[in-house]
């Protein structure tokens, strides 16, 4: 008796799939009892899964594992794109099992792996399984791309709207959560971190329904433009059809993105404070956890006896000062230092420790204004980018004017579609006539300016200081980035 195994695949959930899925295993069952030198060791079923990766088809790699294990002689299946629809999968696992001993029948197809032309008309009928993944692939994309542009809502319920049957909705009750977030954020200037302690110890919950807010949630959601009524599309992509791994969209394709979209949930002062506030706290890219970066020395200026960090303290009309933020909670005893720091003092020792350093300034200017002007260069290129950008919007509008000629789209829709492409225009068109196109005349006298320490500018100065101690004895040591020793100033 030959011993033999039945594997059925259906792609969707679908009732009339799951109909399909039943009468397979219906068929098969009788096919095998007819067959008298045949025994009917097992069915494998996969429903609602995918034929273009074996990755996550439990029951196929199981029916695998299986005839590796000699446990059946034959394996009947309806067709290649049942097996398959990746090639390199069909051929791969086809020769695997032929070596095993445990030959593969396409019915189908009428296809048997134990002939001798069986892998070239596999390598046909996989070739076509997969080109049609490719084609359903496509048509699904394009599909769903217009969809996006229509306004229908691709993802997830998220706190403060429930999302469902592609429109957006708010829920009152989580809305109001939401709104103290920004709140206490953009005008309250709290820290995420902070944020996240006063909600736990509220016992306010996520979405999720726990009482644990992360800090990079907060962070998140202050960042997703739907509260302010905006809505942005396809920021995750599936590059490849056969893998169906999601990845992040980095340019790879174009968003979707419609501007008041729907009911915001944050006014749009508030969110774009809010923005401004995220950037400004932003460090070289990530959240810093400690100080703000609000003045030049924020975070800058240490304390030469407890190690903590000044905080800054000015009186209505008077010069800013630093102080030890360890003195400021405990009180003078607390730490011992006995003294903080006017911030013009500060700023002028900053320029005495920057005009200190033996350097070459001819050739350093020479050497900024190159850089200088390699980024106005790129900021060239950028308006370029911009340019192409408004090419491509306006090719898909005249798209969409062949498509509502060919009936294709319904004149509503030709009205949207071509009403958003342009204001998307139009706001990059604006962007584009903000950057400049010149290098400028006065470019070295600048650079020169700010070598010279002529400058009063802040973020300058910040950018060069990694760390300035105070000293009990009233010392002050300027550690500058990159320079192995701290320069010292005489108590003032």
């Amino acid at each position: 008796m030959i011993k033999v195994a039945v594997y059925c695949r259906v792609s969707t959930e679908k009732d009339d799939q799951a109909n399909s899925f039943e009468a397979q295993q219906r068929y098969f069952k009788e096919y095998i009892d007819r067959k008298p030198e045949w025994e009917h060791y097992r069915t494998y079923a996969d429903e609602g899964i995918t034929g273009t990766s074996t990755k996550n088809r439990a029951q196929f790699n199981r029916m695998i594992e299986d005839a590796r294990e000699g446990l059946f002689e034959l394996i009947v299946t309806k067709e290649v794109s049942r097996f398959s629809r990746n090639i390199l999968d069909t051929i791969s696992y086809t020769r695997e099992l032929r070596a095993l001993g445990v030959g593969v029948i396409f019915m189908s197809d009428g296809i048997s792996t134990l002939e001798p032309d069986a892998e070239l008309r596999l390598s046909i009928m996989g070739s076509i399984a997969q080109e049609e993944s490719r084609k359903t692939s496509a048509r699904v994309k394009w599909g769903q791309t217009r969809q996006m542009e229509r306004g229908v809502v691709f993802g997830r319920s998220l706190l403060g709207y429930d999302v469902k049957n592609g429109k957006i909705t708010i829920d009152p009750d989580e809305a109001e959560l939401v709104r103290l977030i920004f709140y206490k954020y953009g005008v309250e200037k709290k820290s995420a971190s902070a944020i996240s302690r006063e909600l736990e110890k509220s016992g306010f919950r996520t979405r999720a329904g726990n009482t644990h807010w992360r800090r990079a949630y907060i962070i998140k959601l202050l960042k997703n433009e739907k509260y302010a009524g905006d809505l942005v599309q396809k920021k995750t992509i599936t590059p490849d059809y056969l893998s169906h791994e999601k990845k992040y969209n980095h340019g790879e394709e174009p968003l979707v993105v419609i501007n008041n979209h729907h009911e915001p949930i944050i006014d749009r002062e508030l969110w774009n404070e809010v923005q401004k506030e995220l950037e400004k706290r932003n460090l070289r890219g990530k959240y810093s956890s400690g100080h703000s970066n609000r003045y030049a020395f924020s975070g800058k200026i240490i304390c030469g006896e407890c190690g903590a960090s000044f905080v800054p303290r000015c009186k209505k009309g008077a010069v800013r000062r630093w102080y030890c933020s360890a003195a400021v909670k405990s009180g003078v005893k607390g730490c011992g230092i006995g003294r903080g720091i006017r911030d013009d003092k500060a700023m002028e020792i900053m320029k005495k420790a920057i005009a200190s350093l033996e350097l070459n300034y001819d050739e350093l200017i020479r050497e900024l204004t190159i850089l200088a002007s390699e980024a106005v260069n790129s900021g060239k290129d950028s308006a370029d980018k911009l340019r192409l950008e408004i090419e491509r919007l306006n090719r898909k509008k005249e798209a969409v004017l062949d498509s509502f000629f060919s009936g294709t789209i319904t004149e509503e829709e030709m009205r949207l579609m071509k009403g958003r492409y342009d204001c998307e225009i139009k706001a990059l068109r604006e962007k584009l006539g903000s950057i400049s196109e010149s290098c400028g005349e006065n470019l070295r006298e600048k650079v020169t300016e700010i070598v010279n320490g002529d400058t009063d500018r802040e973020s300058f100065y910040r950018a060069l200081l990694e760390r300035m101690t105070v000293c009990k004895d009233g010392r002050i040591e300027v550690k500058l980035k990159s320079l192995p020793e701290p320069i010292a100033f005489s108590p003032f």
